[in-house]
């Protein structure tokens, strides 16, 4: 009875886990390997999201090289990736060391403050900064007018469109990534400190020799995602000013997204995506590699 009892709990204890792991597995199989072998396939055809999909080799591929709007929306993206992910590190960890601070107050409310981004829809954010930066109706134009300056042109002027959708995201994202760095936080050891207090350290070489070397892993993994899905960003452009004016700040999943649904070009939409999905391993696998040999 021992044995059999033991074995029920052995059973038990092998299974719950096989039937957790195989249901994520399954959703993993699911929504992500079978559309993307689905989507590599169609890579090699000139499917139109309707009837047959003729092969037509590395036609797409060819043609995407030579493509000058594939690579504007690139160059476009790698500019927005450049400019939202220090200031979103910077801001998300500047808001964690304040919030961690023991002479900080109101620590609750101002996280709860500064959580609210993380809460609301990417689509309903887009929309509230469209009318605050609505070039005719914005509040913020309305408000220079009054007190008596020129409207300032946020979406009929390419650089400043997009400097607001990195000030959207930035402000967006930086919630997730201050939660992480707050946990970080408190795992460094305070015993660092005191022992720099004692060596006579001030706060920016107790910042910069104790907390940024702690928090390593740490910030390796905010950039990593945040990289990865600034180069992915789609939902804030079209909520904000649909990639405008024109097409002058359509990123590349935009410019898939039009590409494949709008001109029904699903072959040459897919070729793009897996374009796009090689810089994003060649970049994880770049950072990966300067995280290791920083942290050797």
């Amino acid at each position: 009875m021992v044995f059999s009892a033991s074995r029920r709990r052995h059973n038990s204890y092998t299974l719950a886990p096989l039937i957790l792991i195989s249901v994520n597995v399954l959703l993993f199989l699911t929504f992500f390997v079978w559309p993307a072998i689905i989507g590599l396939a169609y890579s090699f055809t000139s499917y139109t999201g309707v009837g047959d999909a003729p092969w037509v080799g590395l036609e797409n591929y060819q043609e995407l090289i030579g493509d000058a709007d594939f690579y504007a929306a690139l160059w476009r993206t790698l500019i927005y990736t450049a400019c939202v992910v220090p200031l979103m590190f910077v801001m998300s960890l500047g808001i964690a060391y304040l919030l961690v601070s023991p002479y900080a107050k109101g620590k609750p409310v101002a996280r709860v403050i500064f959580f609210l981004p993380w809460l609301i829809s990417p689509i309903i954010a887009g929309v509230i900064w469209r009318w605050l930066f609505g070039e005719n109706f914005g509040l913020v134009n309305f408000v220079i007018t009054e007190l008596g300056g020129d409207p300032v042109s946020w979406q009929s002027n390419g650089d400043l469109s997009l400097m607001i959708v990195v000030i959207v995201a930035t402000w967006a994202g930086t919630a997730f990534n201050m939660l992480l760095f707050i946990a970080a936080l408190k795992n460094v050891p305070v015993s660092y400190y005191e022992a720099a207090d004692l060596d006579g350290a001030n706060a920016w070489q107790k910042f910069r020799k104790i907390t940024l070397p702690a928090i390593a892993p740490t910030s390796f993994i905010v950039m990593l995602l945040s990289t990865l899905h600034a180069m992915k960003e789609y939902t804030y452009f079209v909520a904000v000013n649909d990639g405008g004016p024109g097409t002058e700040n359509n990123l590349i999943v935009q410019y898939i997204y039009e590409t494949g649904f709008k001109r029904a070009q699903i072959g040459y939409a897919s070729a793009a995506s897996f374009v796009l999905l090689l810089i994003l391993v060649i970049v994880a696998v770049l950072q990966l590699i300067a995280s290791r040999r920083k942290g050797s």
